[in-house]
This record gives C-alpha cells, sequence and structure tokens, in this order.
C-alpha cells in the first residue's frame, strides 16, 4: 500500500515537472512578439518619484512599448535602498529571468563588485545591459550666501553636502574628492535622493552639492543658474564646458598620476549616466528586442520631444558601449583599482 502511495506520489511529480519543462519550452519557442503581447513589463527604478532618474524612467516607460514587438504594457516602480544594490539585488537574484523585468540603476553600482566591495555579490558583466539614456558631466557647486565660492575656498573650508546611501555616488565620489583633491567636503547622510536634498540646500539646512549632474540641474532647477543662486565650484568633464566657462574641471586638478587615475576610473560612471539593466540570463533573442527598443526610443522624434517638453537631455549609449566600459574598467591595473579603494575606505 505504502510503495503503491509513493508510485502515484512519484508520477504526479514526474508529470508535473513535464508539464512545466513543456512550458517553459513553449515559452521559449515564441517570438519576441509572440512572448510579450499582452505582457506587463516592470520598468523598476531605484530613486524616488520626483527624482531625476525616476524621471528618465517615466520618461522611457512612455514610449519604449511602442518599439517592443507585442507591444507591452509598461508599468514604472521604485525600489529604493542601499543606493540602487537593492534594485540590482532584485534583478540579479530575485526577479523573473524572462524578459519582463528591467530596471534603472545608479551608474555607480557596477563598479563595486570590481572594486571587490565585501557583501557585494553579483557580476557586472553577466547582467544583461540595456543602454544608458545619457552621458553625464557632473557639477560641484554651493548655495549662494556660503563662503565656498571657487576650488581655492573648498580646499579650506567645509561645506555641508547630501549624501543619499553609502553606494551612491553622492557619497562614493566627494569622498574620492577630499582624499585625491584635498576638498573638504562635509557629507550629510540620509537624504532619499538628491531632488530632496535641494529642498534643504534651500532653507539653509545644506550648504551645497558636492555631486549632482548637469543634465539634472538643468532639468530640476533651471533658475539656479539663470538667478546666480549658486556657485559652480568644478565640473567632471573632460573637456572644457561652454555652458561654464572658466570653470576648471577635477581632473585637472588632481596632479599625483596614480591619484588622477583613480578618479578617472571612479568617473569612468559618468559614460553610463542613465542605464538600465534587465537580469542575468534572459532569453537572447529577448534581450536583443528590448536593445533594439531602447535604440529605437532614443532617436524617435515624439520621445525626442517629449524629453525636450521636460528639459531632460538623451544622449543614447548602447548596450554594447556599456559593457565595453565594465570590460575596460575590470581590466584596470589593479594599483589603480586598489588606490581608489584605498580613498573610499577612509574616512
Amino acid at each position: 500500500m505504502q510503495a503503491r502511495f509513493f508510485n502515484k506520489l512519484t508520477l504526479r511529480t514526474v508529470l508535473s515537472a513535464i508539464t512545466v519543462l513543456a512550458g517553459a519550452s513553449l515559452a521559449q519557442a515564441q517570438t519576441p512578439a509572440e512572448f510579450y503581447k499582452g505582457k506587463q513589463i516592470q520598468l523598476m527604478c531605484y530613486s524616488g518619484a520626483g527624482s531625476t532618474y525616476d524621471t528618465y524612467a517615466r520618461l522611457l516607460g512612455r514610449h519604449i512599448g511602442r518599439f517592443i514587438p507585442g507591444s507591452p504594457n509598461i508599468v514604472v516602480q521604485n525600489m529604493l535602498g542601499a543606493g540602487g544594490l537593492k534594485l540590482v539585488d532584485y534583478l540579479n537574484r530575485i526577479s523573473p529571468k524572462d524578459g519582463t523585468v528591467f530596471g534603472g540603476v545608479s551608474r555607480g553600482n557596477p563598479f563595486d563588485p570590481i572594486m571587490g566591495k565585501r557583501d557585494i555579490d553579483f557580476d557586472p558583466l553577466k547582467l544583461t545591459w540595456i543602454g544608458s539614456m545619457n552621458r553625464e558631466v557632473a557639477v560641484a557647486l554651493s548655495w549662494g550666501p556660503s563662503p565656498v565660492k571657487t576650488f581655492a575656498d573648498i580646499l579650506k573650508t567645509d561645506l555641508l553636502v547630501p549624501g543619499t546611501g553609502a553606494g551612491a555616488d553622492s557619497e562614493i565620489i566627494p569622498r574620492a574628492y577630499n582624499n585625491l583633491a584635498g576638498t573638504k567636503f562635509k557629507i550629510v547622510s540620509g537624504y532619499r535622493d538628491t531632488a530632496e536634498a535641494t529642498l534643504q540646500l534651500e532653507t539653509g539646512e545644506l550648504q551645497g552639492i558636492a555631486y549632482w549632474s548637469w543634465s539634472a540641474m538643468a532639468s530640476l532647477k533651471p533658475n539656479w543658474m539663470t538667478e546666480k543662486k549658486v556657485n559652480i565650484l568644478f565640473h567632471t568633464g573632460m573637456a572644457d564646458m561652454p555652458e561654464l566657462p572658466g570653470t576648471p574641471s577635477i581632473r585637472a586638478l588632481v596632479k599625483d598620476e596614480t591619484d588622477r587615475k583613480a578618479l578617472e576610473f571612479l568617473l569612468a560612471r559618468e559614460v553610463m549616466g542613465r542605464p538600465f539593466v534587465a537580469p542575468p540570463s534572459i532569453p537572447a533573442d529577448r534581450a536583443k528586442a528590448l536593445r533594439e527598443a531602447f535604440n529605437a526610443t532614443m532617436k524617435d522624434p515624439e520621445f525626442l520631444k517629449d524629453a525636450a517638453r521636460g528639459n531632460v537631455e538623451v544622449n543614447l549609449v548602447t548596450a554594447e558601449e556599456v559593457e565595453a566600459l565594465l570590460r575596460d574598467a575590470s581590466a584596470l591595473p589593479p594599483a589603480v583599482i586598489e588606490r581608489a579603494r584605498q580613498v573610499l575606505d577612509r574616512n
């Protein structure tokens, strides 16, 4: 009797497994258009509603569905935590790996494992990169009344700036500035995102922002420059910025060669200014469909008009360019990576 029961149980288990495998095989046999038709895609964003990353994600979400085969519905969702690492972990370990989920992560996240950070368990080169909506240049700024008005001033006087998480650019890069260029940024942690922090800057709780994308500032606070509300201390570009004549690049202000290379490694993330990524191991044809849809969206006149209305800067970086950037970063001399790690480990 017992043997008969286990035989039946085994048979049911085998039949269930066959059903699951058959369903999986059927899904794999579908074309992207057949698979995505009638589906809903989750487009995740690591930062809060109203932030610049969120603005980019929602702009993308309004248009990319037209270019994905099968025209699936796109739903944007926010997943905050650990400066973007919570979303990366979700995409890497938990989310479906069928092409129905992808997300906008912090541009600094894929560089964390390259630096050997503890408690970070993902390989950026195994994730499915979709592309980036922009290349970035960032600025450091002080609020108008602050005694810090130039790069020379920030070498002598402390400036209170916001931090949005231990793994976020808003904390990583100012620490690098302090240790490689001698600046005196004092990071106040605990802000949801830089957009929230700007409110506290205007009320006097903060004195500046050490690392904020130029495109984000232009989008969220276009009056800051026209009304001369802020002082731009320096920028991170590799060349002069016509919009900021006479403003120095931080790259030229770090004199030691190893230190400069370490800073350039940390700033390499700016090439992938607003990156989007899917989980590892999604079917190759769906990854290709998502990448092609992303590229087509970035060139679409209707999308570009929508971006212009929101004062959102768009400059396509393809998935292949993102992957090449990460491969190059992974292949840097260990001494450069170690130097970057050392300066970030210091308080």
